[in-house]
């Protein structure tokens, strides 16, 4: 894990939440999002949703090429609770994982692309109304949770076998794994290797329904060895208690700003990097800050962000 080994995604300027009900504001153009995260001291970035880049291989390359930017992976939700949409998911997910797969040369040659598997975040009402507090009872059936994990499954292993690229699964808030008793179940579902997860640390601590910083360093020991690929995200305690007692929807949380810039919240990072780094992680941390389009000052929270990890020796 090296300086040189830390990317930016485009929901850090706001270009990812369309999924969730009420999406609006200013929409970032890839071009100014890509200059402003070289600009800001990264070398990587993620895909975004699909379309917000250039869909084109050879357009891509160049963007990515002329900025000497590394593509880490691209994100995709698939309603996996439900079978009948496990064939368009995974069309979906083959056809981001070609364009990935044309551009993996490019960047750091020691890192492939990977695919970023979530849950369909935001479809069931129940999950995205009451994320960062879900309880078991919101939980899969033990049939619903076979369906998920076999559609899981299936994805990968054929993005696998047509491109090359691994998927990693995202737990995330407002979606069926959130918790830790659900990220355990998926990964007792599937297999190592071909299916892991990206441990993105700000949506693991709003989703234990707590704000205990050793909550993160504990996961990242229990679930260590499926974690192949890391996600660096804070989360705002005043803002979590605050979404947790007034009931607040997941889409009201983010736009309050539950996922803060970093070092103000309540991951410790430095003890986070020092476990990883323990347990021989070696890849990309990308930096996520959540926020809804035309929130905040991207710009400048991503230069604060990488001056932050740049304190902490990354």
């Amino acid at each position: 894990m090296t300086t040189r080994r830390v990317g930016n995604a485009p929901c850090s300027w706001g270009t990812i939440e369309d999924n969730i009900e009420g999406g609006a504001g200013e929409r970032v153009s890839y071009s100014r999002m890509l200059d402003e995260l070289v600009a800001c001291g990264y070398h990587g970035t993620e895909l975004g949703d699909y379309g917000f880049m250039p869909t084109d291989a050879e357009l891509l390359r160049e963007e990515l090429g002329r900025r000497q930017l590394t593509m880490l992976g691209g994100f995709e939700g698939v309603r996996l609770v439900d079978p009948e949409e496990h064939a368009g998911g995974k069309a979906r997910l083959l056809r981001n994982a070609r364009l990935l797969a044309a551009v993996a040369d490019l960047g750091d040659t020691n890192w492939q692309p990977l695919l970023v598997l979530a849950d369909d975040n935001g479809r069931n009402r129940q999950r995205f109304d009451n994320a960062g507090r879900v309880t078991p009872e919101m939980s899969l059936d033990d049939d619903q949770w076979r369906t998920f994990a076999r559609g899981a499954g299936e994805i990968a292993a054929a993005v696998q076998g047509e491109t090359g690229l691994r998927t990693v699964f995202h737990p995330h808030c407002a979606g069926f794994v959130e918790t830790p008793a659900e990220i355990e179940r998926l990964l007792d579902l599937t297999d190592p290797g071909e299916l892991d997860i990206v441990f993105d640390t700000g949506h693991f601590l709003y989703g234990t329904g707590a704000d205990e910083a050793g909550s993160v360093l504990e996961a990242i020991d229990a679930f260590g060895e499926r974690i192949s690929y890391v996600h660096f995200k804070d989360c705002d305690p005043r803002v979590a208690g605050r979404a947790r007692v007034e009931g607040w929807d997941y889409r009201r949380a983010v736009g309050a700003g539950v996922f803060c810039e970093l070092g103000r919240g309540s991951v410790d990072f430095e003890a986070v990097l020092a476990k990883l780094r323990g347990l021989g992680y070696d890849g990309w941390i990308t930096v996520e800050q959540d926020v809804l389009p035309g929130m905040g000052s991207p710009r400048e929270s991503a230069r604060r962000n990488r001056e932050y990890l740049s304190s902490i020796g990354l």
